[in-house]
C-alpha cells in the first residue's frame, strides 16, 4: 500500500509495539503529529513542558520496562533540548529511539530557519544516527533503529527526518517484528577455566552493574551467589537485583559504599566483575583498586574489558547467558570463614544516628520505605538526596530504583518518573525523590503530571544549598562555600498549588508521615517539602582518586 512518511512513520512505532510516545511539536514534525491523531486510538502522545522532559520520561518509561523509549521532537531548538537526555540514556545503556524533524532536504546546510545538524551534534551520545533522506528508506531506518537501541549494550539511537521526506509517499509494507536476539558465543574451555577459578577462591566477592538488571539476570545472578557462597556488591545502576536484608547482599560499593563492601573487594583474593565497569565513582583508584585479587569480568562489550582496570579472566557476551552456562561448572562450596569475618566487620559499620526533633535522611527514607511498602517504585534526582536514597532504600525489586549513574543528570527525575508512572498505571506507587537543587532544574513538568492526572509523589529533600558540592567545599575546599547557597525563597506548597498539585510542608518526621499518608491515597501530583539540616553529610565518603585508606566516616 502506499503512505506518506508521517503514515510509514505511525505504521513502524505500531509495528514495534509503542504504545507511549513522549515529544512536544513544531513545524518539522507537523506531518508525524497529524499521523499520531489518525492513530491515536494505538499509540497514546505525552506532551512534556519541555523536550528534555520528554527524553528522560522516554528514559524512565524504558528503565521501569525494559522496553524501547521513544521520544520525539521538532527540528533547531527541539532537537538540542533532547541532548542531556540522550546523553544520560547512553551513559546508562537504556534503549531509546529518539526521532527529530528537521527541515526539508533542499534548505539543509543553508542556515535555515531552525536548522540544526543534530545527527552530528548528538553522534558521539549515541549507539547509531541515521539522517533520512529518501521516503522509501524510512521505514527500514526505523526497524533498524529499534533493533540496535535493543541489541547488545543497549543505548540511545537517533533518527532525523526532514519535513519533505515525512510528506512524500511509498509503498509500505507490514513486517512482523523480530524481537532482537544477541547471541553469545560461549566457548567451552574459557567457562571451565572461570569455574575453576570460582572453585579455587577462598574470598570471593561479586561486583555487579546495571549490565545485570539490563540482562534481566538477577534470578541466575543470584544462584551463583548461593551457590558458590559468595557475597555481593552492587553499583548505583543495580540496586535491587539482590533483595534488601539477603545475608549475601554487601550493600553498595565505591565512593559512597559502606566500609564493609569496599574493605571485602580490598581483601578478596578473587573479584567476579558482571555486568560493570568499573567506574570512577566505584573504583576510585584503578591502582588500589582489588589489589589482592584475581578479576574475572563478563561485559557484553568488549572494549569494557580492560578499559579502566586490568583483569585477569574475562568472558564476553550477554550476562544472562553466560550465567545459565557458568552455574552447572560451579561446584556447591561455602566460605565460613570469610562469611564470618564479613558479619565482624558490618558490626563495625558507620549508622547514622536517630534524632525526634529534626529530619534525618536515613529516617526519612527508613519511613518512606515503611508506608509505600515493597511495590513502590523509586527515581532520584541527582546529589546528596540520591545517594542516601542508594544507601537506606530497602531495595527488593529489579527495575524498581532509576537514577542517573553515569551522566548525573540533575532535573533527570521528575520527567523519569512521570514515563515510569505512564509504564507501570495504578499497579505501583512511584516516589521521586529529590533536592532543592536538582527540583529547580525540571519542576516545570508538574504541569505534565497534572495534565495527565499521574499522582506521582515528589519528596524534596530541602537543605536550601547545593548539597553534595557543598559537601566537597567543606571536606577539600577549607569551607569555602561558593555559589553553593543559592537563597532561593520558593514557596513549594503555593507553587504546587499553582500547577494544580498538592503541597506539603513538613519540618518533622511525624508531620512527614502524616502528608506521605495522605499522599498515597491521591489521585494526582503531590510534593512534599522535608526541611533538612543543611550540613547533612552523605557517609561514608572515600575521596576521588582515593582507597579505602582514605575514607571519611564523620
Amino acid at each position: 500500500m502506499v503512505l506518506t512518511g508521517a503514515d510509514i512513520f505511525a505504521e513502524v512505532l505500531v509495528e514495534q509495539g509503542v504504545e507511549t510516545l513522549f515529544g512536544y511539536p513544531g513545524g518539522a514534525v507537523l506531518n508525524l503529529y497529524d499521523a499520531l491523531y489518525k492513530y491515536s486510538g494505538k499509540i497514546r502522545h505525552i506532551m512534556t513542558a519541555h523536550e528534555q522532559g520528554a527524553a528522560h520520561a522516554a528514559d524512565g518509561y524504558a528503565r521501569a520496562t525494559g522496553k524501547t523509549g521513544v521520544v520525539l521532537a521538532t527540528s533547531g531548538p527541539g532537537a538540542t533540548n533532547l541532548v542531556t537526555g540522550i546523553a544520560t540514556a547512553y551513559m546508562d545503556s537504556i534503549p531509546m529511539v529518539a526521532i527529530t524533524g528537521n527541515v526539508g532536504t533542499s534548505l539543509i546546510g543553508r542556515d535555515s530557519f531552525q536548522e540544526v545538524y543534530i545527527a552530528g551534534i548528538t553522534m558521539p551520545i549515541t549507539k547509531h544516527n541515521f539522517v533520512v533522506r529518501k521516503v522509501d528508506e524510512l521505514a527500514d531506518i526505523l526497524r533498524d533503529a529499534f533493533r540496535i537501541a535493543q541489541t547488545g549494550r543497549k543505548g540511545p539511537v537517533l533518527v532525523d527526518i526532514p519535513k519533505d521526506v515525512t510528506g512524500a509517499t511509498a509503498e509500505f509494507t507490514p513486517v512482523k517484528p523480530q524481537i532482537p536476539v544477541y547471541k553469545t558465543e560461549l566457548d567451552g574451555q574459557e567457562l571451565a577455566r572461570a569455574a575453576q577459578v570460582i572453585g579455587n577462591a577462598r574470598r570471593p566477592v561479586i561486583y555487579f552493574g546495571g549490565g545485570v538488571a539490563a540482562s534481566e539476570a538477577g534470578e541466575e545472578l543470584y544462584a551463583l551467589a548461593k551457590k558458590a557462597e559468595i557475597p555481593a556488591t552492587y553499583t548505583m545502576m543495580a540496586a535491587g537485583v539482590l533483595s534488601y536484608g539477603d545475608p549475601l547482599n554487601l550493600g553498595l560499593l565505591g565512593m559512597h559504599g559502606c566500609r564493609t563492601t569496599n574493605r571485602a573487594v580490598n581483601e578478596a583474593d578473587l573479584v567476579l566483575a558482571i555486568g560493570t565497569r568499573f567506574s570512577d565513582r566505584v573504583a576510585l583508584n584503578t591502582e588500589k583498586f582489588a589489589k589482592n585479587a584475581a578479576i574475572l569480568q563478563i561485559d557484553i562489550d568488549p572494549s569494557e574489558v580492560n578499559k579502566n582496570v586490568e583483569v585477569d579472566y574475562s568472558l564476553v557476551g550477554d550476562v544472562k547467558q553466560i550465567l545459565q552456562a557458568l552455574l552447572p561448572l560451579v561446584k556447591d562450596a561455602k566460605h565460613t570463614e570469610w562469611m564470618t569475618q564479613i558479619q565482624a566487620w558490618q558490626a563495625q559499620d558507620y549508622r547514622p544516628k536517630d534524632d525526634k526533633y529534626c529530619i534525618r535522611p536515613h529516617q526519612l527514607i527508613g519511613k518512606m520505605c515503611e508506608l509505600a511498602g515493597p511495590d513502590a517504585l523509586y527515581v532520584t534526582d541527582v546529589g546528596q538526596h540520591q545517594m542516601w536514597a542508594t544507601q537506606y532504600i530497602r531495595h527488593v525489586k529489579p527495575r524498581s530504583f532509576l537514577t542517573s549513574g553515569g551522566l548525573g543528570t540533575m532535573g533527570f527525575g521528575y520527567g523519569a518518573a512521570i514515563g515510569a508512572k505512564l509504564a507501570v498505571g495504578e499497579s505501583r506507587p512511584v516516589i521521586h525523590i529529590t533536592g532543592d537543587g536538582s527540583f529547580h532544574m525540571n519542576l516545570n513538568e508538574a504541569c505534565t503530571a497534572v495534565s495527565y492526572e499521574l499522582p506521582v509523589i515528589t519528596v524534596i529533600f530541602n537543605n536550601t544549598v547545593l548539597g553534595m558540592v557543598r559537601q566537597w567545599q567543606t571536606a577539600f575546599y577549607g569551607k569555602r562555600y561558593s555559589s553553593t547557597d543559592p537563597h532561593r525563597k520558593t514557596n513549594y506548597v503555593k507553587l504546587a498549588e499553582g500547577f494544580g498539585a498538592k503541597g506539603y510542608h513538613c519540618e518533622t518526621l511525624d508531620a512527614f508521615s502524616a502528608a506521605f499518608a495522605e499522599a498515597l491515597k491521591s489521585k494526582g501530583p503531590v510534593w512534599i517539602e522535608c526541611v533538612i539540616d543543611k550540613d547533612e553529610k552523605v557517609l561514608p565518603m572515600i575521596p576521588a582518586g582515593g582507597s579505602i585508606e582514605d575514607m571519611i566516616m564523620d
